[in-house]
């Protein structure tokens, strides 16, 4: 019985494995193509958000969140200044940077800049 549990896990991870299997620079380099596609964008608290439901978008925002998190921490410490500030900065200039047609988080909701 445990092992037909553990061949049952293994054929759960392998099928789940490729979705799960993105790395930094394949999020850095499907980025540009969720922001056009509207799946995710950019928030004033300087990290993105997923704007449709797709499990793709999600590990996206996530892996680049991540990344950018550890950036800001290192502004933060290197600077002597809060790591909320950091963000706030950055979300700021994100939105400013953002092309039309994409999505911005403003005043609660998602909306097309």
């Amino acid at each position: 019985m445990k092992t037909l549990t553990k061949l049952a896990l293994s054929a759960v991870f392998a099928i789940s494995l490729p979705v799960m299997s993105m790395d930094l620079q394949q999020a850095m380099s499907a980025l540009g193509a969720a922001k056009t596609q509207g799946l995710v964008g950019e928030q004033p608290n300087g990290y993105l958000g997923v704007v449709g439901s797709s499990a793709q978008a999600k590990e996206i925002a996530e892996l680049i969140n991540k990344a950018r998190k550890a950036e800001y921490q290192k502004l933060a410490a290197k600077n002597g200044i809060q790591l909320a500030d950091v963000e706030a900065i950055a979300g700021k200039k994100a939105i400013e940077k953002t092309d039309p047609g994409q999505f911005i988080y403003l005043n609660g909701q998602w909306q097309k800049k």
